[in-house]
């Protein structure tokens, strides 16, 4: 039988607790649901209001790894749903909202991926994204240097920009702004990168041409479409150990000198929420944001 916990009075159905999920490290789904338990109260505030696309590996990083943005079958009625739409017609999303739903929802095996917008105002964005991602033999180290050039840009236009790991290969710069369309925000995050690229042509790409991203940065601006979605602060990452997009300092970031400074594992986050609380709880300031100059 599959074992049913009950949390906060949900009754919520954990399976498969035994099965290896990140194979370099022997990292077990019942590894995975302590993860997300315990890093609830720091995940769940960025995870909140937001329709929730979900990128599914429920056999690890080898086996299918897939897509799901509809309402996944069997979900349980007490888990928000809500209409969005799209460009096809509107379709039902997972909201959630709440530690039951996460712990549901982390059962699937999945990261977790979410738009710039929530879900009372579809299409007009509260953040802004730039997704810094190194072409090889580029690494997280290059996508630190201009990082720290993107976040004085962003400060001279009066935006605070806050840095985390992708949980992959490069960064993500999240800033918090006043609702803007989403079309709106595109736009000036790919002016950002052209001057980006203009300043440091060495390092930084803004198209997204394979044949010119080796050894260069490419900042990717188009994650600000109202249509796309971002891997959410604090998501584990379906890769071969159990990395995470874990929110970091702008003192790490320039510090590093080494891919290892800025690689972080779900057994690395509980010891920096204590000792950093939630870097990114800046975003969720009302107060914080800034308009789009």
């Amino acid at each position: 039988m599959t074992p049913i916990t009950v949390v906060e009075g949900r009754r919520v159905a954990l399976s498969n607790l035994e099965k290896v999920l990140h194979p370099a490290t022997g990292f077990t789904k019942g590894e995975l649901l302590h993860y997300y338990a315990t890093t609830a109260d720091v995940l769940l505030p960025h995870l909140r209001d937001r329709p929730v696309s979900f990128l599914r590996y429920p056999d690890g990083p080898d086996g299918q790894v897939f897509f799901a943005k509809n309402v996944p079958p069997g979900t349980p009625e007490w888990v928000t749903t809500a209409e969005v739409p799209r460009s096809e017609g509107p379709a039902r999303m997972v909201l959630v909202q709440d530690l039951p739903s996460l712990m549901w929802a982390a059962n699937l095996v999945a990261e977790f991926h979410t738009h710039q917008w929530v879900i009372s105002a579809p299409g007009v964005a509260d953040r802004i994204v730039l997704d810094l991602d190194p072409g090889p033999p580029a690494t997280v180290v290059q996508c630190c240097e201009v990082a720290l050039w993107l976040r004085d840009r962003l400060a001279a236009d009066g935006i605070e920009a806050y840095p985390k790991t992708s949980g992959s290969k490069g960064l993500h710069l999240l800033a918090a702004v006043r609702p803007t369309p989403s079309d709106r925000v595109t736009e000036y995050a790919k002016g950002l990168a052209v001057e980006a690229e203009r300043a440091m042509a060495r390092l930084v790409v803004h198209r997204m041409t394979r044949s010119l991203r080796p050894g260069k940065v490419f900042v990717d601006w188009s994650q600000n479409a109202a249509r796309k979605t971002t891997a959410t602060p604090y998501t584990l990452r379906a890769r071969a150990t159990p990395t995470v997009s874990a929110p970091v300092t702008w003192e790490e970031v320039e510090a590093c000198r080494d891919v290892g400074q800025l690689t972080f594992l779900a057994t690395d986050i509980a010891p920096r929420v204590q000792d950093y609380g939630d870097v990114l709880a800046p975003l969720l300031d009302e107060g914080r944001a800034s308009p789009l100059p």
